[in-house]
């Protein structure tokens, strides 16, 4: 064994130019594949993180212009919900719809506790909006169903807020009183902050914010809800087309008028999702193969050239007694090393690239004017999956040289030293 690996030391070392290139094509294959992964991975996983902040089954419904006339209405009117929809979301369609919250929002209003100023947008919500949304407190509660029935003057802030009012405990606020607007809200809560998404809103009870900052009493903003026993793609069409049906009729809209009512059902979307992460991923991995196979070719070229250089070589062993299975060992061993060894530094390389990606691209974050949000989360790919990348470059590479071998291991002497 220590004799064949001296020859094949000694080999390289003759061929400097020719090893290179060969080491060169297996790892920029491994390389290749193991960032593509993990760029693809960074890209679903943000996708991921971004959907994540809500259920599942769940849906917004915006109002929205009619698009065509009725019932004496011109087309172009604007739809704008009331209280009257919020009832029949909860009792028409109260065996599909199971939590509830209206979303009535404010922008850009200032909280002032202690001469500290932070910058946010107030929200009216019911208690299931932390349901819907995945929400999670920090200290304190939420909003309740006190709170709503009796107007009353408090707020749930983020954690980013209170750090903007220089407050460096949270729990140290919770009770205490905050200014917004010409009132004084008591802070009953504190949430916490999601990862990889930060925005400005600050919560109050939906009753409180419609009747201390909008003119409507009946305004109910945008409803969100989640909803059971509604599954794949054509059931939710129909459900949809029920609910905008009924909405449409309490605002003397065509009941078939889809441009009336905004939807966004996020179980639809994330079905969607799923099938464009597929695709992503298997055309990742098709790149990526095909990256593996130009490294495999590669490899297979320079044995074939090898073994042509080597053809006098390989005689004059023959010749004075080499057995075929020794020189087909000598040239199986120089494949599976070249592309063990460059297979490896493609594979640190790779993994490399993807911790750089994570540390770069994985915290830059993007304002949107709404939110802020990255669109890189944890570009990498597992460990398992870098291994077995290599090992198929490694076997492939294997029996890329298989075939040179063999041919050399099967030549005759008296041809090789004519040669």
């Amino acid at each position: 064994m220590i004799e064949i690996l001296n020859e094949i030391w000694n080999t390289t070392r003759r061929n400097k130019l020719r090893t290179s290139l060969t080491g060169f094509a297996v790892a920029w294959g491994i390389f290749m594949i193991i960032t593509l992964l993990g760029a693809g991975n960074g890209l679903i996983n943000a996708v991921m993180a971004n959907n994540d902040r809500y259920m599942d089954n769940s849906m917004v419904v915006f109002g929205s212009v009619t698009s065509k006339p009725y019932n004496g209405f011109d087309e172009g009117r604007r739809i704008e919900l009331n209280d009257k929809d919020l009832k029949t979301t909860s009792e028409t369609f109260s065996g599909t719809v199971t939590n509830m919250s209206p979303t009535l929002k404010v922008d850009n209003m200032k909280v002032i506790f202690n001469g500290e100023e932070a910058l946010g947008n107030p929200v009216g919500v019911h208690p299931d909006k932390i349901k819907i949304t995945k929400l999670e407190m920090l200290e304190g509660r939420f909003i309740n169903d006190i709170d709503i029935r009796e107007k009353r003057k408090v707020v749930v802030l983020r954690e980013e807020t209170v750090k903007e009012l220089d407050v460096h405990d949270p729990k140290s606020i919770v009770g205490k009183n905050v200014n917004i607007g010409a009132l004084s809200y008591r802070v009953v809560g504190v949430l916490k902050e999601k990862k990889d998404f930060f925005d400005f809103s600050f919560f109050m009870p939906f009753t409180t914010l419609r009747a201390v900052f909008t003119d409507h009493m009946n305004e109910a903003g945008n409803i969100e809800f989640t909803f059971q026993g509604v599954n794949g793609m054509s059931e939710n069409k129909d459900f949809e087309t029920q609910y905008k049906a009924k909405i449409n009729r309490n605002h003397d809209a065509a009941p078939d008028d889809n441009s009336s009512l905004f939807m966004l059902n996020r179980y639809t979307q994330r079905m969607m999702m799923s099938t464009g992460i597929n695709i992503i991923q298997t055309a990742l991995w098709i790149i990526g193969l095909f990256t593996l196979l130009s490294g495999v070719v590669g490899v297979s070229n320079i044995m074939l050239i090898t073994v042509k250089e080597r053809t006098r070589e390989f005689g004059i062993r023959k010749a004075i007694g080499a057995k075929p299975r020794q020189i087909l060992i000598l040239i199986i061993a120089e494949s599976i090393l070249i592309t063990l060894f460059f297979g490896y530094i493609g594979m640190v390389c790779g993994m490399a690239a993807n911790y750089y990606m994570d540390a770069t691209l994985g915290h830059d974050v993007i304002d949107t004017g709404l939110f802020r949000t990255t669109m890189f989360v944890d570009p990498t790919v597992k460990f398992g999956t870098c291994v077995a990348a290599t090992l198929v470059m490694v076997i492939a590479g294997t029996i890329a040289g298989l075939f040179p071998a063999r041919k050399a291991a099967n030549i005759r002497p008296i041809e090789a030293l004519k040669g």
